[in-house]
Parts: structure tokens; sequence; C-alpha cells
């Protein structure tokens, strides 16, 4: 039995492969590399290429016995995506769609969806459940969404089982400290503090301190990426024991502020970042924070990093000992 992993050259997708490869899965890794890297594949068979591509798609499918696919090839940044929304209907919604025709070719039934909480928009609720109004604010969100549409769809008519996983804000690395996280250019919150911490950068800027939360600053739910990872097998094994489709929220339940997360990273580090306040960016809201209990209820779920100050500590330790990140 092997298992599909596009975009397993990703942050993400890496850790969720090698997770895989620990358990002694046969793992297939597709990835055109455009943001993805070499250095983040640490085992199993790997595929380079474009999913759009249908003759390299058909090669994929036909030379591997593929089961099971996770999907985490796509671009996801909100104001690129503004910028340049048919970019990401091209890479995330097309794309999807030739992965999807591809599967229903071989007879392929279960897939794992790299969803986000972009798919939300503004919260209706603090946390945010399930149930929850979708109304993206943004072309990533909803390229996202359609594609969890499509993916309803195609369970009706091809049988294809599927679970779509919400991200919020993942972080951290490896415990090994042999992957992170290596994105160019750099646009979550971690990593652009340790890079400061690094003097790679002169400091961090908080947009804005004026929000209704305690401390003026923005709240967000940050989540192990092996946490992330995890939570990709249980998936997995959910689809296999024969169980429906399903869509779930994944974070950690709890926020924390960016300055929280700037004194956090002070303390691992013991270096006393520089942080300037700047206004606001637009489309910031103040609080984004997960209800994970129907994760937690129904695939037992239980993240194991879930203490800020040991997520910061292993991202540290990957971005002191790889401070170029993967050299590809």
């Amino acid at each position: 039995m092997a298992t599909l992993v596009t975009g397993g050259a990703g942050y993400i997708g890496s850790h969720t492969a090698l997770e895989l490869l620990e358990e002694n899965a046969q793992v297939i890794i597709v990835d055109n590399l455009q943001k993805g890297h070499r250095g983040a594949i640490r085992g199993g068979k790997f595929c380079q290429g474009d999913l759009r591509d249908e003759a390299f798609l058909d090669k994929v499918f036909s030379e591997n016995s593929i089961d099971e696919v996770v999907h985490f090839a796509a671009d996801s940044l909100v104001g690129e995506s503004v910028i340049d929304p048919l970019k990401y209907y091209q890479n995330n919604m097309v794309s999807t769609l030739c992965l999807l025709s591809k599967m229903k070719d071989f007879g392929v039934k279960r897939l794992v969806f790299s969803s986000t909480a972009a798919t939300y928009g503004e919260p209706e609720n603090n946390p945010i459940l399930e149930t929850d109004r979708t109304f993206p604010t943004n072309p990533y969100g909803e390229t996202k969404l359609s594609v969890e549409k499509a993916l309803k769809w195609a369970d009706r008519a091809y049988g294809i089982k599927y679970i779509s996983l919400r991200y919020f804000n993942a972080a951290g690395a490896h415990i090994s400290g042999t992957i992170g996280e290596d994105h160019r250019p750099e646009s979550h919150l971690i990593p652009i503090v340790l890079q400061a911490a690094l003097g790679q950068r002169d400091g961090i800027q908080i947009f804005g301190d004026d929000y209704d939360t305690p401390d003026g600053s923005c709240i967000r739910d940050y989540i192990h990426v092996t946490d992330l990872a995890a939570a990709h097998i249980l998936a997995l094994r959910s689809l296999r024991d024969g169980n429906d489709s399903n869509i779930y929220n994944l974070g950690s339940g709890k926020g924390f502020s960016v300055k929280e997360v700037i004194d956090a990273a002070r303390k691992v580090t013991g270096i006393d970042i520089k942080a300037t306040t700047v206004p606001r960016r637009p489309g910031d809201p103040a609080v984004l924070v997960a209800s994970s209990d129907r994760i937690r209820n129904e695939l037992n779920w239980i993240p194991k990093y879930d203490d800020l100050c040991k997520i910061i500590d292993t991202a540290w330790n990957w971005h002191r000992s790889h401070p170029k990140g993967f050299v590809d």
C-alpha cells in the first residue's frame, strides 16, 4: 500500500512524509520544487513534476500502486493571492481537479486535503467551529473552499472519500532538527522573529497594538507541525477504516498574542529581540482560535507540543543549525 504525498518537499508535507516513513509506510512524494526543497525529503520515492502535467501524473499513477493521497501542493500566501488570483486558481484549484481526475481513473478512493482557516474569513465565533459560516476574504481561502466543494461532489459521484483539515498557524520544526520551516520569502511570525534573533533582520514589526485583546496585539492559534502531521495520519486511518468524509479544524484551541510570541522567543533564545509597533495591516482579525474538539473526540487527536516555548524551541533548534535553510 503506497501513500502519495503531493507537495511533500514543502514545510508541512515533508513533516507528514517523515512521520509516514517512520511508520514504515511506502511513500511516493510529488513536488515541482518551486517552493519545496529537495533537502526536506528524507526518504521514499521522489517524482519531480507538476500536477497539471497529465503525462507526468499518469506516469506517477501507472508506475506506482497508489492506494491513498495526502494533498499539500498549493500556493499559500494571502497577500499574493489578492495580487495574482489566477495563479492561485491555477495552482490550487486546477491542479487538484487534475489530481482528482487521475484518482478517479485509477480507482484511488481516499484523500486527505490540506485546507486552511482562511475558508472561514472573518470569524463568527472564537473559538471557531467547523459548522461556522465559510466566507473567505481572499482568493487563497476561496480556492481552498472551492476544492472542499469539489471534494464533496467527487465523493457523491465517484466514491472518493476525503478528510479536509483546516489548519490554523503551523509552527515549529521536527524534534530531530533535520527538517524545518524554510519559506522564501518568509511570511510566518515565529521564523521571522527567530531570523531577528539570528541577526538576519533588524527586528520584528508588530502590526497594530490597539486591538481588543489583553495586550493590544493580534491573537493566533499556533500548532506544532509534527502535531499537524500526526493528524493527517489519523485522518488516513479513519478513511482506511471505512469512515465517511469529514472536515476538521486543526489548532491548539488556545491563542497567543504577537507580543507573547516575541516574549517567548526572547526567553527561548536568550536574545533581546527588538520589536517596533507599526500600523495595522488591513484585514487582520483581532483573534483567530480554533475549536479542535471534533478531531480530538472523533479521531483521538492529542497534540504533543502544545506549549508555546516548546514549539519555539524546536524552531530555534532548526533555524540555529540551518541559518540559510535548506541548501538546495
